[in-house]
């Protein structure tokens, strides 16, 4: 009999009542906001509410670089958070909520697979309480009021070309990469040359999750930059007035939704920022939460251990206070292999036969990834586990070789089986994870606040991708003078690149050496609190394949969703 789809196994599930949900995390049910019987919103009162009690074990989630095969690091999460009550412990997972530009685009939704799934599945991935509508209709009231300023006499003295804050939706579409408004009559704006970038992109999005309080947000819209005026002096959207009137907009979308696994562990879900450009982590309000309902809070953070992770570590939680106790990293043997640079593996077609021949060699010369990304852990301070997401098929000798590889640096491994096996299969995982939270925790941050931009740049790109030095283009020479003339240069550093490789080329596979990081500009995101600096070609509005899964999700004779994956 073959595996049930994703979306019929979440069908399947019995959900259990949030209250129940509420209760057995300790959150005070007078906080919650349903919304439906899905989900609930908290009320940030819960913050203080909650705060006298035991502190969760903090543990974040990563994995290897990812390869179009997946690792799993998502379905790892939510495994690992049911898996805790097999060994009799209390876990809580803070996952991001997925961009519906994905999910009807080529990677699908962002729930987990398999037994190791966040319920409901179609409102976790469609739509959820509107908080990205909310950042959406934020980000573009800004967007408005600017144009409106142009129209009615430029007081600011703006200058049309070095006005930096575009419009955003939460879809896929090229076209509106770059556009140009206010053409028509004389009443129809100030014709100039902008653009959309895709919701989770938005500085919106990254404030909202990077902010501490409903007050600490509306800090953080007054200090977005829009734009510059003719004499090169930032402007900002307080001085558009419109930062107040954006906070209000997202006045709801601040609290974190409460939602379910399968196995009822409870899940807060919130905010989505980008991967690329952006922390690729979800919020802080909702680990404020949830570090206070249990034995262990499991948050992911996205992409590779060298993008979400050192993120996670430098920016969110210098900006949270919370210091993580320990790290996993998610490894498959065909990610590996993959690493090896040996195959040619393309999304959607056939595996190649020799990837699925044992090969321990082949493991182990892809492992450079693994050894690096255990590195980007252990140079924070943080002790990982190897979680080895195990397939059908995979042979002995090659997860005994992933094992090898993390007795080399001294860190646990375990083999997981959560997708097919739900909780049950993390158990293993669990209990490592548990021996290496109890260890004595020495997180530390990899530079401090007063390190010069470039220097912080050349921190990252040294320590943790592994590159032989930064070469900065003109036009990025002089962003970051400006910026630090500006007052800048105290932030953190948000380094925007290919996700596919630890270096900037994405073509290159496994840890590469001898290569130099191009930083061809910088850009600042003041009011979300980091400046990001471009090394590449970075896409902030994706593009639909030729065939999305838009084109196979419709709605049956019944009234269901079908398609949704």
């Amino acid at each position: 009999m073959s595996f049930p789809s994703d979306l019929e196994i979440a069908r399947g599930a019995k959900i259990l009542p949030l209250e129940e949900i509420a209760d057995n995390a300790g959150i005070p049910r007078q906080y919650l906001e349903p919304y439906g019987e899905g989900t609930a919103k908290i009320k940030l009162d819960a913050i203080e509410a909650m705060g006298d009690r035991p502190k969760a074990r903090y543990v974040v989630v990563s994995a290897i670089t990812p390869t179009p095969l997946g690792e799993g690091k998502t379905t790892t999460t939510v495994g690992l958070g049911q898996g805790f009550s097999h060994i009799g412990r209390k876990a809580t997972i803070a996952i991001r909520q997925p961009s519906m530009g994905p999910t009807f685009g080529i990677k699908g939704g962002a729930a987990g697979g398999g037994y190791s799934q966040v319920v409901p599945m179609e409102l976790f991935n469609l739509h959820l309480t509107g908080d990205m509508h909310a950042v959406t209709a934020a980000h573009n009231m800004c967007s408005a009021m600017l144009d409106a300023h142009l129209f009615h006499g430029n007081e600011l003295d703006l200058d049309l070309h070095n006005i930096t804050w575009r419009r955003v939706l939460d879809i896929n579409e090229r076209a509106l990469r770059n556009i140009v408004v206010g053409l028509g009559g004389r009443l129809d704006g100030i014709p100039r040359e902008t653009g959309f970038d895709i919701t989770a992109a938005s500085e919106v999005m990254a404030a909202l999750a990077l902010c501490t309080s409903l007050q600490d947000l509306r800090v953080r819209m007054g200090r977005i930059v829009v734009g510059y005026s003719k004499a090169g002096t930032p402007i900002t959207a307080e001085e558009l007035q419109v930062a107040g009137a954006m906070t209000v907009i997202l006045r709801e979308a601040i609290k974190p939704n409460l939602m379910q696994t399968l196995e009822g562990t409870p899940a807060l879900v919130h905010c989505g920022p980008f991967g690329n450009i952006a922390t690729g982590n979800s919020s802080i309000v909702a680990d404020q939460i949830g570090i206070h309902t249990g034995d262990f809070l499991l948050t992911e953070a996205g992409f590779g251990a060298d993008m979400g992770a050192e993120r996670f570590f430098n920016i969110k939680c210098r900006a949270s206070g919370i210091a993580p106790d320990a790290a996993v990293l998610v490894a498959t043997v065909r990610g590996l292999k993959a690493h090896s640079g040996n195959h040619k593996i393309v999304a959607g077609k056939p595996l190649p036969e020799a990837l699925l021949v044992e090969n321990p060699d082949e493991v182990h010369q892809g492992g450079d990834n693994l050894r690096k990304q255990l590195e980007n852990m252990q140079i924070h301070g943080v002790s990982p586990v190897v979680a080895i997401n195990v397939f059908p098929g995979d042979h002995d000798v090659d997860i005994r070789a992933i094992h090898e590889i993390a007795d080399e640096y001294g860190a646990r491994a375990a083999v997981t089986t959560h997708f097919a096996d739900g909780g049950s299969g993390a158990s293993v995982l669990a209990e490592a994870v548990a021996e290496a939270a109890d260890e004595p925790s020495d997180f530390k941050v990899l530079y401090p606040d007063e390190m010069s931009l470039r220097d912080k740049i050349r921190t990252v790109a040294d320590k943790v991708y592994g590159a032989d030095g930064v070469e900065f283009s003109p036009a990025a020479e002089k962003q970051i003078d400006t910026y630090e003339a500006n007052g800048f240069g105290q932030l953190p550093v948000c380094i925007a690149k290919t996700h596919l490789s630890l270096s900037s080329n994405p073509a290159l596979k496994g840890a590469p050496t001898g290569w130099t990081l191009p930083v061809r500009e910088v850009r600042a995101s003041v009011g979300a609190g980091f400046v990001y600096p471009i090394c590449g070609d970075m896409r902030t509005m994706p593009g639909l394949g030729k065939t999305p899964g838009a084109a196979g999700i419709d709605i049956d004779e019944n009234g269901e969703i079908v398609g949704l994956s």
